[in-house]
């Protein structure tokens, strides 16, 4: 998704558009790696407006998607509504030391070059931090056995239900000489 910096005069443009996440290179890869699966077009929502010297985007970004739970592994659908702004500022030219901290403010400001901004980078952004680091189908998900493999959502298992603890397990058969 583009905006032309000329149509900002002096009113906020609203834009909505349903697209799907094949536009999206990263989003793309992800589907093709496994990582997630979309069952929906991305449905965004915009207002552009210009503010003194930088344009202000203010938004909403939802989708549904599939993840796999990382201790079951069975998938699970997930709604994704993620609000944003970001605030693009007119590319200077001016090289940044690369020992410089950022600031709060450094972190939703983008840069733009030319008569046109492509927002659809910090879209595809938007979708990614929304994605859980650690997926799960529920909060209270017990996993897999470490034994069998059996799925303990669905029912327990018939394992040894002795206390294992896996930090040392590759040593178990360990025979030291002497």
């Amino acid at each position: 998704m583009k905006v032309r910096v000329d149509d900002l005069k002096d009113k906020a443009v609203e834009l909505f558009s349903e697209e799907p996440p094949s536009q999206y290179v990263t989003l793309q890869s992800m589907e093709e790696k496994g990582e997630c699966h979309f069952h929906a077009p991305l449905g965004v929502h915009l207002t552009v407006s210009r503010e003194y010297d930088h344009i202000r985007v203010s938004g909403r970004v939802t989708t549904t998607l599939s993840l796999n739970c990382a201790r079951c592994l069975s998938e699970f659908r997930m709604e994704i509504d993620s609000p944003f702004t970001i605030f693009y500022m007119r590319d200077a030219g001016l090289g940044q030391d690369k020992d410089v901290e950022l600031t709060e403010e450094d972190l939703v400001t983008a840069t733009y070059e030319g008569d046109e901004i492509d927002l659809s980078s910090e879209i595809a952004e938007q979708i990614i931090l929304s994605l859980p680091i650690k997926p799960l189908c529920s909060h209270d998900c017990k996993g897999l056995c470490p034994a069998c493999g059996s799925d303990l959502n669905e029912s327990p298992c018939s394992c040894n239900q002795e206390s294992i603890s896996l930090k040392f397990a590759a040593l178990k058969n360990l025979k030291v000489r002497k």
